[in-house]
């Protein structure tokens, strides 16, 4: 089975020493993504702008693998404050409330207190 390793250039990936997303056949396994510009390495304050960003990210890694959001059949929300997940809600429609993925939220605090949210997904693409 060939494997193709997607980068975003994120400085992150270099520093820990992982890919944006991997697509290994049909699938397509998009890393933990946050609202970090990965062009400027800047981030927006508010957790709504961070999903929005995040969401543009993880577009970008689905094109570069030859997909798009259409294709996400699961979804994992990690948010350092839960109380927070409901804000994000409309975003998450925007998204994905055609595409309708598997999904669950966990609260566990991020690799840096600026993040508000990380979104990982797994995608499928058709053969």
């Amino acid at each position: 089975m060939e494997i193709q390793r997607i980068s975003s250039g994120s400085v992150f990936e270099k520093e820990i020493g992982y890919s944006r997303a991997v697509v290994a056949g049909n699938m397509i396994f998009v890393s933990g993504t946050t609202g970090f510009n990965y062009a400027t390495m800047t981030i927006e304050e508010g957790i709504v702008e961070q999903t929005e960003q995040t969401f543009r990210n993880i577009e970008l890694a689905l094109k570069e693998a030859g997909a798009s959001m259409k294709h996400i059949v699961r979804v994992h929300y990690i948010l350092p404050n839960p109380s927070e997940f409901e804000l994000c809600w409309p975003v998450f429609r925007k998204y994905l409330g055609e595409i309708r993925p598997a999904a669950t939220m966990f609260a566990a605090r991020l690799a840096d207190d600026r993040m508000r949210i990380e979104i990982e997904v797994t995608a499928v693409k058709s053969t």
